[in-house]
């Protein structure tokens, strides 16, 4: 009883530590919801030592507010997360016909633009955080929405992490990170991740968890595929391991 009183507090602790914003985009005339949640020992963080930022953007038809469990590990590793909300009720549906790049280039596209104007709007506000070394972090839509900022060569952005993207290819650069954790029931589409010469040439990470299914990467899925997905991206952020999953 004392050991779940003591794990109630510290969820009970990061839930009221979560700041919920709608940040609004005047030159599109866009309301963007995001939740903002800060490291542990925050206190920690200055000008002259600054915590990593962490940018969190969701799987489509997922809210952003499903993915605590990755939210409040980065937060333990000293980052301030920030978890995106990209479509709107006023948006155009995700396409599910044609050459699904094609069409669905305009939903990365509006995504990355949301992430570079929160890049830029956000900095001014948390001078105690690094916006030069930014972590994007994406869940299948989400994934392929920091893959394509990746790929604008934007110099402030030093790795990127995929749960389960699908559609566009991850940066080839030594100057971003990568690690890409795939699901068991979808493959990528040819080209989207790095061949095992590309990964040994720029250092990527790529681990597929056989057992796990595309749309459990979130708070709705099992609780031990959570603990393989923390595992491996503790690895990672720690220290640039890729790791290896007890399901693959």
């Amino acid at each position: 009883m004392k050991y779940l009183k003591v794990i109630l507090a510290v969820v009970m602790f990061w839930v009221e530590s979560v700041q919920a914003e709608i940040i609004y985009d005047k030159s599109r005339e866009r309301n963007i919801p995001i939740n903002i949640s800060y490291p542990v020992d925050k206190k920690s963080c200055s000008m002259e030592l600054k915590c990593s930022v962490a940018f969190l953007s969701a799987g489509y038809g997922v809210s952003h507010t499903r993915y605590s469990f990755l939210a409040k590990q980065l937060n333990e590793l000293g980052y301030l997360v920030v978890a995106v909300a990209h479509e709107l009720p006023q948006d155009p549906p995700l396409s599910i016909e044609g050459n699904l790049y094609e069409t669905r280039s305009e939903n990365w596209a509006r995504g990355a633009t949301t992430l570079e104007f929160l890049w830029g709007e956000l900095q001014p506000r948390f001078l105690n955080y690094d916006f030069g070394a930014l972590l994007l972090v994406g869940h299948s839509n989400g994934g392929d929405i920091s893959a394509w900022l990746g790929n604008e060569g934007r110099p402030y952005i030093k790795s990127i992490i995929t749960l389960d993207h699908r559609r566009v290819p991850l940066p080839r650069s030594k100057n971003i990170g990568i690690l890409s954790i795939r699901g068991g029931d979808f493959s990528a589409d040819k080209g989207v991740l790095p061949t095992d010469s590309e990964r040994e040439l720029y250092s990527s990470c790529v681990v597929k968890i056989t057992e796990s299914k595309h749309n459990d990467m979130s708070d709705h899925g099992p609780s031990w595929l959570k603990k393989e997905i923390l595992g491996l991206v503790k690895s990672y952020l720690n220290s640039a391991v890729c790791g290896s999953s007890g399901k693959a």
